[in-house]
Formats: structure tokens, C-alpha cells, sequence
């Protein structure tokens, strides 16, 4: 059997098909300056200043940085990207973006947020997904405490209880409207709380087909065998497991606190070894299709070319929708539209939310850029490639 799909991430063609001349030259100019570690910490100094003085800068952040890696501010806002992507045969999810403010009434706005997000995806076959993050509903240090066993005051453990009530009623919500939810990875120290959640959840919701999905950040040495374990007591127990694997969002944070509370660092040594575990993960999950449906969230090109080729290698039609590529908005169009156009269900992670509220995620979104090596000049080369070759047909 031919296990080699001819998919090139080359094609800019395809890449950049929806993209206008104006918008090529506008995604040209963020890029480059994404492509400079010292220009991205400048500017994102310079524009969390500007909105803590409150200076007129929103109109100039929707037309650059947050209009090129976000949906809008609200749902409806997101009507353009979702329709655009969908002409492309790209799926969108719709991700608020916003960091909670750690009160209780922010725990229950995002909640309420969420369930909206659930509602707009049901029947919506251009919205295959939706997706949240547990520290939007809950305290980050009130789970730290749980997971190391710490005896929680009368207050934190309503509190906690709440939480978990909220990650409930998101997952019921997904399950009676027929909606995938995939739960996003945190922090080592309270991920095992997440886990917990997500696996009872799982175990009600997750018996028919994946509903709920958690999210296994291969960078973690730890995590291959925590997704097999998954796997395992699943079986076991006769539900389904949604995956979504990265690589992992948190490195730098997960080893300074390794380093300053004096334990093992939890991620791999090199970049090579969370890149063998992110694609063992990738060949466990097709050889257990018959029990896990997966969601590849992944820029790295190899590891998605190993994904279509294990999909061949399994017989599973790239249009079977136990299997995902997704990317984020505004990045690595190179491999989303091409898998899309060779007919894999892709789909792309849109944030959305008011300006001044995403403004963290999108300056951790910079940050990213800039760290992971060569992802920001990958992503300058392949447009200053399409600008040529447009310009060559224009001769």
C-alpha cells in the first residue's frame, strides 16, 4: 500500500488562496516584524502601555495584529472569518480568548460564554468544534492546592466545587447539543485536576462517540504513557477518548519552576525528543482508532505529513472524522489549506473577544512566534515566495 499522500506544504498557490494582494503585503509586514524577537518585545511593550493610558490604539490593533490572528470581538464579529474558511473546506473553532479575572462572576461570564460558543456550533458543520480552558472557570491555585493534597478552607472548597460543577455543565451542554468540546492543557502542577474532570466527563458523555476531548501536551516526558493509561482505562470502562495532542505551551514556565522548586524539569531535554513523542503518540492513536478519535493540533509539517501517511498506512479516509488537523488562525496556512484541499478534515483555532481583554493571548501568541525556532521566518518566507510568484504572472 502507498503510504506517501502527495501533499506539498510548499504550494502557495493553495496556501494563500483567499488571501488579497493588500492582505498578502499586510501579513508581509507582521511577519517581519514577528520575525524580530527584539521588535515583538518592543511592540507589545509599547502597546500594553497604550491601552493601560487608555490611547486610541484599538482601531490601529484590529487592522494589524488582532485582525490577522483573531475572529472579531464576538461570535456574530467571527461570521467573516467562519464563512471564508469554510469556502476553503477549513472548519472553525471558536476560542474566547479572554483570561478570567479570577472572581466568581468572571467564572460564570466565561461559563455563559462557552455555552454560547456550544449553541452557535450545534448543527453547524462549519463549526466542528468548541473549546475551553478550566482556569476560565476556575482558580488556578485552588486546584494547585488539590493536587498536592493540601487541605482546602471551607471557601476554597465551595469554590472548587463550582468549578467542577461549570467543566459539568460545558460537557453536558456539548453532549445533548451533539457538540465536540475539546478541554485545553495547563500547567503540570494543577493539570492532574483537569484531568480528573475531563475523564469523568469523558466517561458519562463519551459513550456513543468522542464528545470531550483532553488535551496531551507531548512535551511532558511524562505524557505518552499518561495517554496510554487514558486508553487503557477507557477501554476498560466502554467510552471513547478524544485527544487532542500539541507539543505543549508552557516550556519556559514549566522549567523555571522545575529549577525554583528544585525538582525534575517535567519537559523533554531536546526539541528532538518531544518531537519522537508527539509522533509515537500520533501512530498509538491510529493503531487504537477503534477507541480514540483524534485532534492533531500541530504547525510542525513533519509531524503532518506523518499523520496523513499513518492515516493511509491504517486505511482511514482522510474525510473520516474521527481524525482533526487543526492550526491557529493567521498561522501556518501553508499546512491547513493544502491538507484541506487533499481532503483532510482541517480546522482552525479563532480567537475572539474584545481588543483590550485578548491583548494577552495575542502577545503570548508573539512570544511563541519568535521562541519556536524558525517558525516566524518560515512563515515570511512562504508569503515573500507567493509575492513572487504573483508577481511573476502580472509580467
Amino acid at each position: 500500500m502507498n503510504t506517501k499522500p502527495n501533499i506539498s506544504f510548499e504550494n502557495t498557490e493553495i496556501a494563500f488562496a483567499s488571501r488579497t494582494d493588500v492582505e498578502l503585503r499586510k501579513m508581509y509586514l507582521i511577519f517581519a516584524v514577528m520575525d524580530s524577537n527584539m521588535a515583538v518585545k518592543l511592540g507589545t511593550s509599547l502597546a500594553d502601555v497604550a491601552f493601560k493610558l487608555r490611547l486610541p490604539v484599538k482601531g490601529i490593533m484590529k487592522k494589524t495584529m488582532f485582525g490577522h490572528f483573531c475572529g472579531g470581538e464576538s461570535i456574530e464579529d467571527c461570521k467573516k472569518s467562519i464563512k471564508e474558511l469554510e469556502h476553503y473546506g477549513i472548519g472553525t473553532i471558536l476560542d474566547y480568548s479572554v483570561e478570567g479575572k479570577g472572581t466568581e462572576k468572571s467564572y460564570d461570564f466565561t461559563r455563559d460564554e462557552i455555552l454560547s460558543t456550544i449553541k452557535r456550533s450545534a448543527g453547524a458543520k462549519e463549526i466542528p468544534f468548541t473549546v475551553f480552558k478550566v482556569t476560565g472557570l476556575g482558580s488556578s491555585k485552588i486546584m494547585t492546592k488539590v493536587q498536592e493534597g493540601k487541605k482546602l478552607s471551607d471557601k476554597e472548597a465551595l469554590a472548587f466545587e463550582k468549578t467542577k460543577a461549570r467543566v459539568d455543565s460545558l460537557c453536558k451542554a456539548a453532549h445533548e447539543y451533539d457538540v465536540r468540546i475539546m478541554v485545553d492543557g495547563e500547567e503540570s502542577w494543577f493539570q492532574d485536576v483537569i484531568d480528573d474532570m475531563v475523564y469523568e466527563a469523558m466517561e458519562k458523555y463519551n459513550r456513543e462517540k468522542a464528545i470531550v476531548y483532553n488535551t496531551y501536551q507531548m512535551y511532558r516526558k511524562d505524557m505518552l504513557g499518561l495517554l496510554k493509561q487514558a486508553y487503557a482505562e477507557a477501554e476498560e470502562k466502554g467510552y471513547y477518548v478524544g485527544a487532542k495532542l500539541v507539543r505543549g505551551a508552557y516550556m519556559e514556565k514549566e522549567r523555571d519552576r522545575a529549577e525554583d522548586n528544585d525538582y525534575p524539569s517535567p519537559i523533554h531535554d531536546t526539541k528532538e525528543d518531544s518531537d519522537n513523542a508527539y509522533n509515537d503518540a500520533l501512530k498509538f492513536c491510529m493503531e487504537n482508532k477503534q477507541g480514540i478519535y483524534l485532534v492533531s493540533g500541530s504547525h510542525n509539517e513533519l509531524s503532518n505529513i506523518i499523520l496523513t501517511e499513518l492515516m493511509n498506512l491504517y486505511g482511514i479516509n482522510p474525510s473520516d472524522d474521527r481524525v482533526f488537523f487543526a492550526q491557529l488562525y493567521g498561522m501556518s496556512d501553508n499546512i491547513s489549506y493544502n491538507l484541506a484541499f487533499a481532503g483532510y478534515n482541517v480546522a482552525k483555532y479563532v480567537p475572539y473577544g474584545p481588543v483590550e481583554k485578548v491583548m494577552p493571548y495575542l502577545y503570548r501568541r508573539a512570544a511563541e512566534n519568535t521562541s519556536v525556532s524558525g517558525q516566524s521566518s518560515r512563515e515570511f518566507e512562504l508569503i515573500k515566495k507567493e509575492m513572487a510568484r504573483r508577481a511573476a504572472i502580472k509580467k
